[in-house]
Order: structure tokens, then C-alpha cells, then sequence
């Protein structure tokens, strides 16, 4: 148990460094694509949203594969295949249970389900951030 807990804990501290870095990359991108990209109205706010939501999934696919990496390189999952189909349902937080890890890594699953949940959390507050400062909702235009 207590292995799955460092190395649980490990792989959040990571996915946390990617997101955090992820999203100011977006941030970056969004503000180089709409300044380059200079269309009057609502092109270049959807240009803009566009651009932070596949920034996002980005980031999140790169996550997933790091926790598909962890399951596979633990013996997890025989097949790397069948561990990022599990990492993707997990971090997803669907949870079919058509996969499921073996006992002794229930824990570190359970925690790849925790993070996935926070870390959407996250970009959804980040996107409707977007959305209000720079997208097609900003305040006073549309509410």
C-alpha cells in the first residue's frame, strides 16, 4: 500500500508540473494565434477557443500516457495497448471496469482516477476563464 501511495503521489507532482506548464504554454499560444490571426468579431475568439481546448486535450493526452507509462512499466498490464486504454477510462473518471489492475495496484488506479478528476476540474475553470476573458462570452456581451 505504501508504495502505491510515493509512487501515486509521484505521478500527481508530475501531471501537476505538466499542466501547470501546459496551460501557460496555451496561454501563450492562444495570444500568439490571436494576434497573428487579427479577425474582427467572433472568428478570432473561436480561433481562441479552439486553440485552448485541443492545448488542453494536449495536455491531458500527454498525462494519460504517463500514467499508461507507470501501468506498463509496473507489469501492470501485459500490453501497453490495454494500459492506456485503462489510464484514458481512468484518468476520464468513466470507469468501465472491463480492465481492471491487479489487487496490489488497485490504490495507485485509484489515485490516477483522483488526479484525472481534479486536473479536468482544472482546465474546465481554465477554459471558461478563457472563454469569459478572451472568448466568445466575454462579460457584459452575451449575459
Amino acid at each position: 500500500m505504501f508504495a502505491n501511495l510515493v509512487l501515486g503521489t509521484f505521478v500527481i507532482a508530475l501531471t501537476v508540473v505538466i499542466h501547470t506548464w501546459g496551460l501557460i504554454a496555451v496561454t501563450h499560444l492562444m495570444r500568439a494565434m490571436t494576434s497573428r490571426f487579427r479577425v474582427h468579431g467572433h472568428r478570432s475568439r473561436t480561433l481562441a477557443m479552439v486553440t485552448t481546448v485541443i492545448g488542453i486535450f494536449a495536455i491531458m493526452t500527454v498525462e494519460v500516457w504517463l500514467w499508461a507509462a507507470f501501468h506498463h512499466g509496473l507489469g501492470v498490464f501485459g500490453d501497453f495497448e490495454t494500459a492506456l486504454y485503462f489510464s484514458t477510462v481512468t484518468f476520464s473518471t468513466l470507469g468501465y471496469g472491463d480492465v481492471v489492475p491487479a489487487a496490489e495496484w488497485r490504490l495507485f488506479a485509484a489515485l490516477e482516477g483522483v488526479n484525472g478528476f481534479l486536473l479536468i476540474g482544472w482546465s474546465t475553470a481554465y477554459l471558461v476563464a478563457a472563454g469569459v476573458r478572451i472568448g466568445p462570452f466575454q462579460t457584459g456581451e452575451h449575459f
